[in-house]
């Protein structure tokens, strides 16, 4: 008995079900006994059990969830019958600004699993291939980044969350998009935006607001992120939108990421490589951007008809992003339910 338990936690971090526990021969009076206040157990959710004294670490609280949702005759790590999803398989991998809770777990449909404290179990149709995240079942990076959009409704978060996805390299956007159009997600607003900024090749939270900004303009539109080579084919840079027509590019700068003496010397050495082939630089911040975007608009247009009059164009290649329009689907009703 003690043997078999004794694996069942080295292998499920330290975890087991009452299904487990009994199916050891431990009466259910001893598990009540041991995970009473103060004994050498925790009931952490429903029938799941944390064989230690102390609080759960963040992989401990994860796992837990899919103990709970899985089904008690299958083994809950093979991610046959329940898989962590959504923030809560990002933030495992370490991705920014992804919450750690709620707890989405998928469960195969028609079962369901009630709602258990931080644990929301996601019944879905569509049981995706699942991979282990740090001893936890969990679906892909590209499942996980559609099911956290399909339940979240902070813009912005959303769209940090999947730029960081991509930025990262988990996935490439045009795979998250027919991702979202298979959840049946992407006719939402805020994944709609988020997608489309993506598949046009922006990356942040600021440079999705530069791209309003400027539709709301007679500008012509630019490429986000190009990578600029220059005539030998030197890498050069990766501005946050170029124009290449007018040899106009505008860098959104930071604090958090630019403003160490390091970094700020980098950002200036990037701008001098650009400026000594013919680039025009309009440098902003997000804080600029937000408040006061009539001044960054007003530079662009200046350097845009700078760059326009020059006979002599930039020594750049530019190899920037296709802009692929996401038309909204028909049937798509903005107060419809919707199934992950």
């Amino acid at each position: 008995m003690i043997t078999a338990i004794a694996r069942t936690a080295q292998r499920q971090l330290n975890l087991a079900t009452y299904h487990q526990l009994t199916q050891a021969g431990i009466p259910s009076a001893t598990i009540s006994g041991r995970s009473r206040h103060g004994g050498p157990w925790q009931r952490l959710l429903p029938r799941v059990y944390l064989l230690q004294t102390g609080p759960p670490d963040t992989r401990q609280q994860a796992l837990s969830a899919v103990l709970y949702a899985a089904h008690p005759s299958a083994d809950p790590l093979s991610g046959t019958t329940a898989a962590l999803t959504g923030g809560a398989t990002l933030a495992l991998l370490g991705i920014r600004d992804a919450p750690p809770e709620p707890l989405d777990v998928l469960v195969r449909a028609p079962r369901s699993q009630a709602v258990a404290g931080r644990v929301r179990p996601c019944p879905t149709t569509r049981w995706p291939a699942t991979i282990h995240i740090s001893g936890v079942p969990s679906t892909r990076p590209i499942r996980a980044a559609a099911d956290f959009a399909a339940r979240t409704d902070d813009a912005d978060l959303v769209r940090s969350v999947l730029a960081n996805v991509v930025q990262g390299g988990w996935c490439h956007p045009h795979d998250l998009h027919a991702e979202l159009r298979a959840g049946r997600v992407h006719g939402r607003p805020t994944v709609r935006t988020a997608a489309a900024e993506l598949v046009a090749g922006v990356r942040s939270i600021a440079e999705g607001r530069a791209r309003e900004t400027l539709a709301a303009t007679d500008l012509p539109a630019p490429l986000w992120n190009a990578r600029l080579h220059g005539p030998d084919g030197t890498f050069l840079a990766s501005p946050d939108a170029y124009w290449p027509d007018e040899g106009v590019a505008l860098e959104i700068d930071s604090a958090e990421y630019h403003y160490t003496p390091d970094a700020w010397q980098a950002t200036l050495l990037r701008r001098l490589r650009l400026e000594s082939r013919g680039v025009l630089v309009a440098g902003t911040t997000p804080g600029i951007l937000r408040d006061r975007p009539a001044d960054v608009i007003a530079a662009l247009r200046t350097l845009l008809t700078l760059g326009a009059a020059r006979p002599t164009p930039p020594r750049v290649t530019a190899r920037g992003h296709a802009r692929l329009e996401l038309p909204l689907p028909r049937r798509y009703a903005p107060n419809a339910r919707e199934t992950v």
